[in-house]
């Protein structure tokens, strides 16, 4: 018999372990709160770690940022404040003119970043069609683009791109090519070994879990003077994630492959009991054979689709909407990823001028009884369809 004695541990156990976390004076195996804001030098006036400020980090948050980056086996990930102060501070660390290529449909706030920054004349933007590969070839320019940004799943319409193939197109133009997974997690999709040069995850998401925090995570395949002027944006604008933040969010993260295992579960359950449901014009999820992303995305998961889905009620716009207002167990709230499931009237939270359907409901699957959330919709909408 091989002996197993030099197994290495899966990530499942990592994460769960905190990275195998034991305090060397107490034995404690929860990690500790850091929360000091600044460090004394020692008696020779010199850094005694890699902190002196806040600003920097400090050892909660490189805690944190570790477990990410053995999630995302990843060289180095970067914690911010928020998803938002992560994405803009990619944006802001690109030249003045730069050409970015992004989708048409992408989640709501940084859309509007990239293209408050377009009216500024500060960046030069080209679109795509989420998943379309022509299009993305189409709109990138040979030595001009420099940068591709690619959210797959597609939020809120859930379209997939192949991460590889975009990949192939935008280093074949000299640009980095970015990626948002935040529908599917690292410990279900890795976009770094698909050839993205940065990964992104709004960690308030899947990453947190329990809805009380808000952050944002960058992760890299190889350090590059790229890499490095993003962390200079971050100390200078002060967004690094706080200390109870970063503590919340390792406690979160150490139940990720259970969490994600059941929304999956769940969201698989919801998403064939609705599949041709008279009630519907469409159930929109990657997991569903039917689904044109489905084959690129069960790659791209090893079949961990996660939560995110969509669905299109028929009816008028104001039928949606009450939808949302008749179920009984999903929250009418904004945001994904947390243990209880949500639902939302994406026209009204992305404003009047964003490009969805204007009957489209997203939901967050949470890890409740599956039978339970589909009693829910079922009822509610029934009774939006007899307010109709």
């Amino acid at each position: 018999m091989t002996s197993q004695h030099n197994r290495k541990p899966a990530r499942s156990t990592r994460i769960a372990q905190a990275l195998r976390f034991v305090d060397e004076e107490t034995g404690a195996v929860v990690p500790p709160i850091q929360p000091a804001a600044t460090y004394a030098r020692d008696e020779n006036y010199d850094i005694r770690q890699p902190y002196w400020y806040r600003r920097d980090g400090n050892q909660t948050t490189a805690h944190a940022e570790a477990i990410i980056a053995e999630l995302e086996e990843a060289t180095e990930s970067l914690l911010f404040a928020s998803g938002m102060s992560a994405a803009t501070a990619v944006i802001d660390h690109l030249p003045a003119g730069a050409h970015v290529v992004i989708p048409r449909v992408m989640y709501h706030g940084v859309l509007a970043q990239f293209q408050k920054y377009h009216a500024q004349k500060r960046l030069e933007i080209s679109y795509y069609g989420a998943g379309n590969l022509d299009e993305l070839a189409a709109a990138t320019r040979n030595g001009e683009t420099q940068l591709v940004w690619v959210e797959t799943p597609n939020n809120p319409e859930w379209d997939v791109t192949d991460i590889a193939a975009a990949a192939q197109i935008a280093h074949d133009a000299g640009a980095l090519l970015l990626t948002d997974c935040t529908g599917t997690p690292p410990c279900s999709t890795r976009a770094l070994n698909f050839g993205a040069d940065i990964s992104f995850h709004s960690a308030t998401k899947y990453l947190n879990g329990h809805s009380d925090i808000t952050a944002g995570v960058l992760s890299i395949r190889e350090v590059a003077p790229f890499w490095e002027d993003i962390a200079r944006v971050r100390n200078l604008q002060g967004t690094v994630l706080h200390s109870f933040d970063a503590w919340l969010l390792i406690r979160g993260m150490r139940t990720l492959f259970l969490r994600v295992e059941k929304a999956t579960a769940n969201a698989l359950a919801i998403a064939r009991h609705f599949e041709n449901h008279p009630a519907l014009e469409a159930v929109l999820y990657p997991g569903l054979p039917s689904h044109p992303g489905h084959a690129v995305a069960r790659r791209q998961t090893d079949g961990q689709f996660g939560g995110m889905m969509s669905i299109i009620v028929k009816g008028s716009e104001q039928t949606a909407i009450d939808v949302t207002r008749f179920c009984e167990l999903f929250y009418p709230a904004t945001s994904l990823g947390g243990v209880e499931s949500l639902v939302e009237h994406r026209k009204t939270v992305s404003g009047p001028n964003f490009p969805v359907h204007p009957r489209l409901l997203r939901l967050s699957i949470g890890i409740e009884d599956a039978d339970d959330l589909i009693y829910d919709l079922e009822q509610a909408l029934a009774r939006a369809n007899q307010q109709a």
